[in-house]
C-alpha cells in the first residue's frame, strides 16, 4: 500500500503534533554496538540528541519526546507556524541563516549575515513567507536534524553515501490521549528493545531527560533549605 502524500497529513498552518521516524540504511547499527566488529558508535546518539537541542532554539519546533535507538530513531514534535508568525522579517532572516549559513568563521560556527545578506530574504516577499514556513516545518526541521548527523558519521567513516535509509514516516497526533501514548510507546523503546532495564537507565530519550532534570531540580531545593 503506498504511503500517504506528506502534504496531505501536514499543513503548514496549523498547530500540529507529529511522530516522526527514520532508520539507518539496512537498519545497520550505525549508532550503536556494531555485533559484527564490536564498535560502539554511541556517541552519535549524543550528536542527534545535541542538534536536536540546537534546532530547538532557532526553529519553532517543539520536542515532546524522542528516543535515539542503534539504527533508528523517534521523535515527537509540536510545529509552530503562531510563533514564527510574531517573529520581525529580520528576526526569521538571521534564524533561516544559523541554519543554512553563507559563509562560516575560522571555527566553524555560522559567520554573522551582513545587511546585504538580510537583505535578500527580508526585500523579497515570496522567499521571506517561505523561510517563515520552513522554520516551523517537521519535514525541514527532520532534514536539518539527519543531514547534519550523516554528514558527521560519513566524515568520522571515511565514507560517502546513504547514512538513513531514505524517506522518513511522519504520523499526525489528532488528540491528547493519542499523544500520550505515543510519549509512552517512544520512552519505553529502549526497555522493549532490553537496552535498558527501566526509564532512569534509558539514556538518549525523553524520559532519562526529565528524570535528570526532575533529580537536579530536588537536589537544588534540598541545598537550598540546607543552607
Amino acid at each position: 500500500m503506498a504511503r500517504i502524500p506528506r502534504k496531505l497529513l501536514f499543513d503548514p498552518s496549523e498547530v500540529g503534533v507529529y511522530h516522526c521516524i527514520n532508520r539507518c540504511v539496512r537498519r545497520a547499527r550505525l549508532m550503536g554496538d556494531d555485533p559484527y566488529t564490536g564498535k560502539s558508535y554511541d556517541h552519535r546518539k549524543e550528536w542527534l540528541v545535541g542538534r536536536m537541542a540546537e534546532l530547538a532554539g532557532i526553529m519553532a519546533c517543539e520536542f515532546l519526546g524522542f528516543s535515539v535507538m542503534d539504527n533508528h530513531f523517534h521523535v515527537i514534535v509540536r510545529n509552530r507556524p503562531d510563533l514564527v508568525a510574531g517573529w520581525s522579517d529580520e528576526e526569521v532572516a538571521r534564524r533561516w541563516y544559523r541554519l543554512c549559513p553563507l559563509r562560516c568563521d575560522t571555527d566553524g560556527k555560522p559567520a554573522e549575515p551582513t545587511e546585504a545578506d538580510l537583505g535578500m530574504i527580508v526585500n523579497c516577499p515570496e522567499r521571506l513567507a517561505e523561510r517563515r514556513m520552513r522554520l516551523s516545518s517537521p519535514s525541514w526541521m527532520m532534514r536539518f536534524l539527519t543531514e547534519r548527523i550523516a554528514r558527521m558519521a560519513n566524515a568520522e567513516d571515511q565514507v560517502s553515501g546513504r547514512f538513513w535509509q531514505g524517506r522518513f514516516e511522519m504520523i499526525r497526533l489528532l488528540d491528547e490521549a493519542a499523544i500520550a501514548a505515543c510519549l509512552v510507546y517512544v520512552d519505553l523503546n529502549p526497555i522493549r528493545a532490553e537496552i535498558a532495564q527501566c526509564p532512569e537507565e534509558s539514556q538518549f530519550t525523553s524520559v532519562y531527560e526529565r528524570i535528570g532534570a526532575a533529580r537536579e531540580s530536588k537536589e537544588e531545593k534540598v541545598s537550598g533549605t540546607v543552607s
